[in-house]
This record gives structure tokens, sequence and C-alpha cells, in this order.
């Protein structure tokens, strides 16, 4: 898997090619990786590559879909916050495939929102409604970043892998 190229011709552009360049990074640490090792937490944290994977899955939607654009999911998050904390926990159906194409969809769904939303829009989460679609993209750099951080740390020492 290739990085994006980087576009920094405008702010919009700049944002959403350095969160881009992270989400490409979170998904290098996958390549290749059996289900067995995605599942493991090989570290002295309860992480693994595929809880990173699925935890930003969901956020990817939450940030973009619910924080920014005000839709509503029946029994998820924020109205079923039970679980919120345990995005990271695996249960015995999460499998690679369906969150590598979730987070994927997530991932195409909140690039449409984004194209489609100014950057000074105020988020539609009355909680967050002193914030912009500016700040969510740095938010979203930020957290993405640090999981793709934790992520290459568990594939090296998983396999000795080092994607950057």
């Amino acid at each position: 898997m290739t990085s994006p190229q980087l576009s920094t011709a405008t702010e919009r552009d700049a944002l959403c090619g350095f969160l881009d360049k992270q989400r490409a990074a979170l998904l290098r640490t996958l390549d290749g990786v059996s289900e067995e090792d995605a599942r493991k937490a090989p570290t002295a944290s309860s992480l693994s590559l595929l809880g990173l994977l699925k935890h930003n899955a969901l956020w990817e939607r939450r940030w973009f879909q619910v924080i920014l654009a005000g839709r509503h999911f029946p029994d998820e998050w924020p109205h079923v916050e039970d679980g919120a904390e345990d995005d990271f926990v695996l249960g015995e159906h999460d499998a690679l495939p369906h969150w590598l194409a979730y987070y994927q969809e997530q991932v195409a769904t909140a690039r449409g929102i984004v194209a489609a939303t100014d950057l000074d829009a105020p988020c539609a989460w009355p909680k967050l409604a002193h914030r912009n679609l500016r700040w969510v993209l740095l938010h979203m750099i930020e957290e993405v970043a640090r999981h793709a951080g934790h992520a290459d740390i568990i594939r090296e020492t998983l396999d000795g892998t080092r994607s950057s």
C-alpha cells in the first residue's frame, strides 16, 4: 500500500491530506497480518491491531456522521453509551475483513461529509457545537496518528515489520 499524495494547495487539502496520510499509516500496519496476529496484544498494553482498527472505524463514524453531521443511529453511541469505552475490546465475531471493510466505508463517508461541509461549520452535536469541521479534522489527525503509532509498535513486536 502506498501513501496518498499529500497536497497542501489549500487549508482543506492540507487537513484532509494529513488525515489520509495517518489513515494509510494505520492500514499499512495490517498489510499481510493474519487474523490470529491481528487479535494479539503482544505489548504491556491490552491493545491489538484489530482492536485499534475497530476503535478507529467506530470513531470515524461517530466524529463525522454523528458529532459533525448530526446523524442518528439507533442502538449506537451516544444513545447507548454502555460499551463506548470498550471500543478496543474484541468479541468472538470481530474479524479483520469485516473491520477493514467497515473502516474503509466510514472513511469514504467521512470524506463525502468533509467535501460538502465548510471548514467553519459547527458540529451538530450540542455538546460540541462550539467546535467546527476544522477542529474535528485536526482532532482526527491527532487521534489516528496516535493509534497508527500504537499499531506500528504492535506490528513490529509481532513480526519485526516496520510500516514507516
